[in-house]
């Protein structure tokens, strides 16, 4: 079961990877790729958090696109940030904020990248706002942990990272991070990876992530624990009850479109949970890595597929 996971994975990501397949996905994938994207627009992704917010549960608004080609498309993203940033205070949502520091020009020019994000982080600072630099593969990691470091040591403490369990390293970034009074959203980990870098079993995975909630719960830091693994979310509730650990002292994180009356449930038996909400039009990195997590997500997709060409509502 565990090897063939890891297969589906390595081979959904591969396929996915190829111009033509995705040339293919976005010109007809649209309409599927809805199940995990709040819309194109702003407004439309401020609509369906207001609606999240009705059932108890907050967001964190994420506008998609990484890997970008010219470091000019950076400042494009920045002000789409500074925006969100704007929308979600004018509106009074219970929603943070989520970016890639590709998306901001770290693979281009990293003097530039921290720039942009450290303008988006004044900008979330000035309307009592946080931001989540999201984590992206492994030639990345460092610069990212570095950029959140620095912004920590110029005073700006409302910008937090994210740390995948599936790496060999994570453990101590961790305890280094903790020490730093950082906050951090604990996930698996979505991209490939290497053996050489990160763990391929799902147990070691699990193991790991286990490990990197105890090493946050235990010092009553604040955790994000990301997962729609009931599994997970009934260890994490045992161990809370077990070690007296209030419920406000972490939040489940769960993404759009997926185990929604899940996340409703949670918010009704008092716990804290945030959607991971995405909009934008560069979603089809995203939506490939959402299809690749597990084949559950694949058939539900194809399902959909197979309503759309009988002429089905979305």
């Amino acid at each position: 079961m565990g090897i063939g996971a890891t297969w589906y994975r390595k081979t959904l990501l591969t396929i996915t990877g190829i111009p033509l397949v995705e040339k293919l996905s976005t010109t007809y994938g649209k309409r599927l790729a809805g199940k995990f994207i709040a819309g194109e627009t702003l407004e439309e992704a401020l609509k369906e958090i207001e609606v999240l917010g009705k059932l108890g549960i907050m967001a964190t608004l994420d506008h998609l696109g990484e890997g970008i080609r010219d470091i000019s498309e950076a400042s494009v993203y920045k002000e789409q940030y500074l925006k969100l940033i704007e929308g979600i205070a004018a509106c009074k949502a219970s929603s943070n904020v989520s970016l890639k520091p590709t998306q901001m020009g770290l693979a281009l020019d990293q003097a530039a990248c921290y720039a942009n994000i450290r303008d988006v982080v004044k900008h979330a600072r000035r309307h009592r706002n946080f931001v989540r630099i999201d984590m992206e593969n492994t030639p990345y990691t460092q610069a990212t942990i570095d950029i959140v470091k620095r912004l920590h040591a110029e005073g700006l403490t409302n910008v937090g990272t994210v740390l995948q369990a599936y790496l060999f390293r994570t453990e101590q970034d961790a305890k280094d991070m903790l020490q730093a009074c950082i906050n951090l959203r604990l996930v698996k980990g979505a991209y490939k990876e290497s053996d050489n870098v990160a763990y391929q079993k799902p147990d070691e995975v699990i193991a790991s992530f286990k490990n990197l909630i105890k090493l946050h719960l235990d010092r009553g830091v604040y955790t994000a624990i990301a997962s729609h693994d009931d599994a997970i979310i009934s260890w994490v509730k045992a161990y809370a009850r077990t070690h007296r650990i209030p419920k406000h002292a972490f939040e489940f994180q769960m993404l759009y479109g997926l185990r929604m009356n899940e996340q409703a449930k949670l918010a009704k038996e008092g716990y804290r949970i945030r959607c991971y909400v995405p909009y934008g039009a560069m979603w089809y990195p995203y939506f490939t890595r959402r299809l690749a997590e597990k084949p559950a997500n694949l058939m539900l997709v194809l399902k959909n597929m197979s309503g759309l060409k009988k002429g089905s509502p979305k």
